[in-house]
């Protein structure tokens, strides 16, 4: 059995040189922590696309226009037409579960700033289409007035007061004032703003509607489908959500390619940078490496001992990450083209950036240990 250095020689090694140990934590937190933030990112924006998608829901909006809510033109008589005709579909306090809505991109002003956002004209059966979304503060809107997803302001690029109950939002022309916030976790709703679809259709001077959403209970997405192919006056197109909102995330599959591109990048560049830091750090220690072979160890047991030392310093910075990603980006907004979205640290990613912060020490050691253990011992013992 080979004979082992004791743990405490690589502990103290570790210690002798503050500066150094603190450069090499430090290189290991930031890759770990830009992997979390890599995988939080991606996971937060699939989960928000598919938890916008509910599999018992079908979206209808006019033809040609499948891939997009806001270029959709219905008669807004087309949602009452729906409910008198299709049966099987979920009941509420005894009406169909059918909600007509316009969603539109439009500039609003609000605090001094100007920025893009995302309106959905509701009726109040969007809360029992959408089953996700609930008021969270103030009431329903009515007239002028707007219920604020609780992700907004950072959609809006406003401070979270900016848009709280009572505040004047400006879109169209037009003064609307905050009734309210909803939340609707982990989907795209949360980053809208909700208004009443009459007063909504009188600001934008629209008189069709963007789409009908159906909330089937015991109707099939077939039934649906065959309903819009058979009124073709209606030029309808049905859609079930959950592939809508699938389709729409594929849109921001060339982002998360990129994000975790640059995270690559930046991680290999930090195993170079460890490579130079570690033959530094073993290069000044040689004559004592050989002083330790010449009492008796085995290279290997040295060369096992540089690597502990290297994935000791890879735990400290991969836990300091782990701790700052859990306080400070689990959970943190992030705005995208459309809504927004909360950071996901799940098992996957948090495994990921654990695996990559301890294995990046002693990937990064590797070639300097052997390099330092290369020399005969004689000449080892004599190097300054």
């Amino acid at each position: 059995m080979m004979r082992l250095l004791p743990l405490e020689y690589a502990v103290r090694n570790l210690l002798r040189d503050p500066w150094r140990l603190l450069q090499l934590a430090g290189g290991s937190a930031l890759v770990a922590l830009l992997l979390l933030a890599t995988g939080g990112f991606s996971a937060g924006m699939r989960g928000a696309m598919a938890g916008s998608g509910d599999p018992a829901n079908t979206i209808l909006l006019g033809a040609g226009s499948e891939g997009s809510l806001e270029r959709s033109s219905l008669d807004p008589a087309t949602a009452a037409i729906v409910a008198g005709s299709i049966d099987g579909l979920r009941d509420v306090a005894g009406a169909p579960a059918v909600s007509p809505e316009i969603v539109h991109m439009t500039l609003v002003e609000s605090g001094g700033s100007t920025a893009q956002a995302t309106l959905r004209g509701v009726t109040p059966m969007a809360f029992a289409v959408h089953r996700g979304a609930r008021l969270a503060t103030g009431s329903l809107p009515q007239g002028d007035q707007l219920l604020v997803g609780r992700l907004a302001h950072r959609r809006l690029g406003l401070p979270e007061a900016a848009v709280r109950p009572g505040a004047l939002i400006r879109l169209e022309g037009r003064d609307f004032t905050v009734s309210g916030t909803f939340a609707a976790p982990g989907t795209v709703y949360e980053g809208e703003l909700w208004a009443p679809l009459d007063a909504l259709m009188a600001a934008t001077k629209r008189t069709t509607i963007s789409t009908v959403v159906v909330a089937r209970d015991r109707a099939e997405q077939a039934d649906l489908e065959t309903f819009a192919a058979m009124r073709l006056d209606l030029e309808l197109s049905a859609i079930g959500e959950a592939e809508y909102y699938a389709e729409r995330g594929s849109f921001f599959d060339p982002i998360r390619a990129m994000a975790w591109l640059t995270a690559l990048l930046i991680a290999g560049g930090a195993v170079f940078g460890g490579l130079n830091t570690f033959h530094a750090a073993f290069a000044a220690r040689r004559r004592e490496a050989a002083t330790v072979l010449a009492i008796g160890f085995p290279r290997r047991a040295v060369f096992v001992s540089f690597l502990i030392e290297a994935t000791l310093v890879g735990a400290l910075g991969t836990l300091a990450a782990l701790l700052v990603a859990v306080l400070l980006l689990d959970g943190a907004a992030l705005s995208v083209p459309g809504g927004a979205f909360s950071l996901e640290l799940d098992a996957a990613t948090l495994a990921l950036g654990l695996g990559a912060g301890l294995a990046l020490g002693p990937l990064g050691a590797l070639l300097p240990a052997w390099r330092c253990l290369s020399p005969p011992l004689p000449s080892a013992l004599r190097s300054a």
